[in-house]
């Protein structure tokens, strides 16, 4: 049976740990061609996620150009950054020198590829919104280009930065309210899918030894993944490893059959008190949403395993 060509797309990031697995799963991934990687600040400071990001490239031994966006939101500055990342984002992990970042600005490379793409693009957010939402409100035509938006945002039930909130929602409301009503078809990884796939010892061992395993100059990327597991915070009480959510929005791109789509209607609450940020999914509604749950943990972990031995 003849393969699928690769989706192409445009993966907009602020990392941070997770986002640096969800990254390098892209880059091992033939099911994706990247475009573009376009960074915001988030989980740390623009200046050091943009370095994270160009690491993570060299690490990963791609070519793909990485842009510099937003350092802050579109109303505010953003929020401090997760305490779990550390101050460089990486939980201490170091990462190889990067290339330099290329110069054209986030907004303005995710519009002009848009532009000159010959089939749609699908963009993939795992971060604040900003990039996003400044490419698609300044040229709104341009959404018909885009097949389809997955973003790593928002929860069903509690949030994880406030009682209400999930952390890239409430860095940039504003933004992530006009990506969703942009047009496009959504897809979203909630804090309810990440949760489902704990990063438990047993998990971080497995990935350690296919990184040990990997054929000679391989391996290093995949060992790198497993220090960052093995250094984030212990979780919650009761929680049996830390939640992964940004790989999950890769891993719906790359091996669909791990999950289940659900229909819902999402919107976002944008006032100034305790429930900002706060995303109202109803799963009642049918809408040009849906929400992802993960089915199988174990092939989250398999996947991210198999594809990061084959890096260098």
């Amino acid at each position: 049976m003849q393969k699928s060509p690769p989706r192409t797309a445009i993966l907009d990031c602020d990392p941070g740990t997770d986002d640096a697995l969800a990254i390098l799963l892209a880059l091992a991934s033939p099911e994706l061609h990247l475009a573009a990687i376009t960074v915001a600040g988030g989980n740390a400071p623009l200046a050091r996620t943009l370095a994270n990001a160009c690491g993570l490239v060299a690490l990963g031994a791609a070519t793909v150009p990485v842009h510099a966006g937003a350092a802050r939101a579109l109303l505010a500055p953003y929020p401090p950054g997760w305490p779990g990342h550390g101050a460089d984002g990486m939980a201490g992990v170091p990462l190889p020198a990067g290339p330099a970042p290329a110069p054209t600005l986030a907004a303005d490379a995710i519009r002009a590829l848009l532009r000159a793409a010959p089939a749609p693009l699908t963009l993939i957010g795992i971060g604040p919104a900003t990039n996003l939402a400044l490419a698609l409100a300044t040229e709104p035509p341009l959404a018909a280009n885009v097949e389809e938006i997955v973003l790593m945002s928002g929860a069903l039930g509690a949030g994880n930065a406030t009682p209400a909130a999930e952390f890239n929602a409430w860095c940039d409301p504003e933004a992530l309210a006009i990506v969703l009503a942009a047009g496009p078809p959504v897809t979203l990884a909630t804090l309810e899918t990440g949760r489902a796939a704990p990063a438990t010892p047993a998990r971080i061992a497995a990935l350690r030894a296919r990184a040990a395993a990997a054929r000679p100059g391989r391996g290093r990327a995949a060992a790198t993944a497993a220090a960052i597991l093995a250094a984030l915070p212990s979780p919650r009480r009761g929680a049996p490893g830390s939640p992964l959510y940004d790989p999950c929005a890769l891993a719906w791109l790359i091996a669909p059959a791990l999950f289940a789509a659900r229909p819902a209607a999402v919107s976002l609450d944008l006032g100034p008190g305790p429930s900002r940020g706060r995303t109202s999914i109803d799963l009642r509604e049918t809408a040009r949403a849906r929400v992802l749950d993960l089915l199988d943990p174990d092939g989250l972990f398999t996947l991210l395993g198999g594809r990061l031995a084959r890096l260098p």
